[in-house]
């Protein structure tokens, strides 16, 4: 079967469950290879399972991502991400949102990847006042210098979509800016909630783009490519 080997981190996530059904729906898409931390369900329902491949990692550090990248990589997409909440500190926040993201970025890199699509956050900024939107513009600065030929930042709005652990303040937001976006545009407003699929969509669109060096993409231009895509 001829077509792009991929490699994805953060699959069982919101938007890396969504990722993983289109890229193994996608016919350019051979294979799909999942580095997990624990084994998820197998997808047996989804088109194209089996071109899919989960491969666990004891740990989301270079060493032990590099052994189970796949040495025909030709892109890697990172899902990773947390809340200071559930992580319970800025320092375990920041060892997944920025150093696990960097790590699997190398790991890629030196397997090969010529591509690499990271979700981010709207917003990202190394000299913001918010610790969560430091830490993503720190992030986005670290993986742009690994060396891709092209690195996506995904900078989507408020995710909107089912979730595996309930977030009720989360909810709370989308259901307010849903609201907001209707006075300011609906979908093309920044901060407009984007549904998982729809940013999934428009990471593999990005991928397969002739867009080359470190390419921001914010929320509106994503649920154009999703939409487009879908």
């Amino acid at each position: 079967m001829s077509g792009r080997v991929v490699a994805v981190a953060g699959a069982s996530g919101l938007v890396g469950s969504a990722l993983v059904r289109a890229l193994a729906a996608d016919e350019r898409v051979a294979r799909v290879v999942c580095l997990v931390r624990r084994a998820l369900a197998p997808p047996a329902e989804l088109p194209g399972h089996d071109k899919l491949e989960q491969r666990t990692v004891a740990a989301f550090d270079e060493a032990a991502l590099a052994a189970a990248m796949p040495k025909d990589v030709d892109d890697a997409y990172c899902c990773l991400g947390t809340t200071i909440k559930v992580a319970g500190s800025q320092e375990a926040f920041f060892k997944v949102d920025h150093d696990a993201v960097v790590a699997f970025a190398r790991a890629a890199r030196s397997a090969g990847a010529r591509r690499f699509v990271v979700v981010s956050s709207q917003g990202a900024d190394r000299h913001s006042l918010s610790f969560y939107l430091r830490v993503k513009g720190d992030m986005e600065a670290a993986v742009t210098r690994v060396g891709f030929e092209a690195a996506h930042l995904i900078r989507p709005g408020i995710l909107d979509g089912q979730r595996a652990q309930t977030r009720p303040g989360e909810a709370l937001g989308i259901a307010v800016a849903r609201g907001v976006s209707q006075l300011f545009g609906g979908p093309r407003f920044k901060y407009a909630p984007i549904r998982a699929e729809t940013v999934a969509r428009a990471m593999v669109a990005l991928a397969f783009g002739e867009e080359r060096g470190a390419v921001a993409t914010e929320s509106a231009r994503l649920q154009q490519l999703g939409g487009a895509a879908g």
